[in-house]
């Protein structure tokens, strides 16, 4: 029996951005949407935990995240979506997410990938997944390659606090529509299990990304470095029908 907590979902999709110079797209926040009200249907989410971000500000994304280090509690899981821009600088080898007040020459108004590790790190969960899909989603893993194949028992990985991540692609642009986002909802609705691991969730619909994508998408599994995980996984519990 696994002493789950609650589960909380922070969904964010970035379609309109206030500077000229960065394009506008279509897709995000429909997907943002679409992943939020299948978990509400199918998995062991609640509306009370589930927040839904359309277009945020830098600092309305900042602010969500400091209010759910204060509101988790030690039990509970916490998944976290972005779709969105995502941008990659050489120079500093780092990835960065744009919110919709993003300038395109100012990067005081990105987040970094540093950022939200710190805040995966500091909102101290059982168990954290970060899925992005946005272009040079990868850069969460420039340190590590993807995570290898575990063969523990549900129960055991939920007992070892985990900070993974699965995103659309790696240090490539990713399509405004998403076969990604397609093959992650198909999966996650056509689950029959009580208890789905993100690993497991990634197995299944790897291959049909990377066969269907017009763009050569790799998606990516991985632990988020240096947040604290441990050796677990974030588990989708199915809700009782």
């Amino acid at each position: 029996v696994l002493n789950v907590g609650n589960f909380y979902g922070l969904f964010i999709g970035v379609n309109e951005y206030e500077n000229e110079e960065i394009v506008d797209l279509v897709k995000p926040v429909e997907d943002a949407k679409s992943l939020k009200a299948l978990l509400l249907e199918y998995y062991e989410f609640s509306e009370d935990h589930a927040i839904m971000l359309e277009n945020p500000t830098r600092g309305e994304l900042i602010d969500t995240l400091e209010n759910l280090a204060s509101a988790v509690k030690a039990n509970d899981s916490l998944l976290i979506f972005y779709a969105g821009h995502g941008h990659w600088d050489e120079s500093f080898k780092q990835g960065y997410w744009l919110p919709s007040d993003a300038k395109q020459k100012s990067k005081s108004s990105w987040i970094s990938n540093a950022t939200i590790r710190d805040y995966i790190y500091g909102i101290k969960t059982k168990h954290t997944l970060l899925i992005a899909d946005a272009c040079f989603s990868g850069g969460l893993f420039r340190t590590r390659a993807a995570f290898k194949g575990e063969s523990k028992l549900e129960s055991t990985l939920f007992q070892m606090t985990s900070r993974k991540a699965i995103t659309s692609g790696t240090l490539t642009e990713v399509p405004d529509d998403s076969v990604f986002m397609k093959y992650l909802l198909k999966n996650l609705e056509s689950n029959q299990r009580r208890h789905l691991t993100s690993q497991d969730l990634f197995s299944r619909f790897k291959v049909a990304v990377m066969n269907n994508s017009v763009l050569n998408q790799v998606p990516q599994y991985g632990v988020v470095q240096g947040s604290g995980d441990e050796g677990g996984d974030f588990i989708f519990v199915k809700k009782k029908i």
